[in-house]
């Protein structure tokens, strides 16, 4: 797994993940203390294919969990990891 870095300002947060000269993001936004909506995963061609992408929604869900936050999924890829993944219902809303 790679350094993920996680950036907050204000009502908006993204999750960066640098790797190969690549930059692959997650990106969401703060409904409330207890509720984001994760909207945009983005991932450079350098890093289709290599998991980038679903490391960065692993350490959302880790966060959320850890945090008490449930997660509305309207980014497309987080919607389908959260289907793949059962096991993180507990977060999403």
């Amino acid at each position: 797994m790679s350094e993920i870095r996680r950036e907050v300002e204000g009502s908006k947060g993204r999750y960066v993940l640098s790797r190969d000269g690549g930059e692959a993001e997650l990106t969401y936004s703060i409904a409330s203390p207890t509720l984001i909506i994760a909207d945009h995963t983005g991932v450079p061609e350098t890093l289709r294919s290599t998991g980038a992408g679903k490391e960065l929604v692993e350490r959302l869900v880790a966060d959320a969990r850890d945090e008490g936050v449930k997660i509305v999924p309207l980014c497309p890829f987080v919607k389908a990891q959260a289907r793949r993944h059962p096991d993180w219902a507990d977060v999403f809303q």
